[in-house]
């Protein structure tokens, strides 16, 4: 994963989607999508999508997205306090 576009606000995007099977529509199938992107519009996503209606007979019903920071600015917690009495 690069880096640079993380430092660009790339995040780790895992998309769930969820496809009827061609030949049994009644049927839905998963595939898990994973790549850097950047929320909320998701373009990379959108432009996955867009090759999935354009080029694959699968049609999509839904799609589950998530996405994280890889890199984050450092924090300092406090460690908890023990009284020795």
């Amino acid at each position: 994963m690069s880096f640079a576009l993380q430092l660009k606000d790339y995040r780790l995007t895992t998309a769930e989607i969820m496809y009827r099977m061609p030949d049994h529509p009644d049927i839905l199938q998963t595939y898990i999508w994973q790549d850097l992107d950047l929320a909320p519009a998701f373009p990379v996503l959108r432009r996955f999508l867009d090759f999935w209606r354009r080029e694959l007979d699968g049609p999509l019903h839904s799609v589950r997205v998530t996405s994280s920071r890889l890199v984050r600015p450092p924090s300092f917690r406090h460690p908890a306090m023990l009284r020795l009495h």
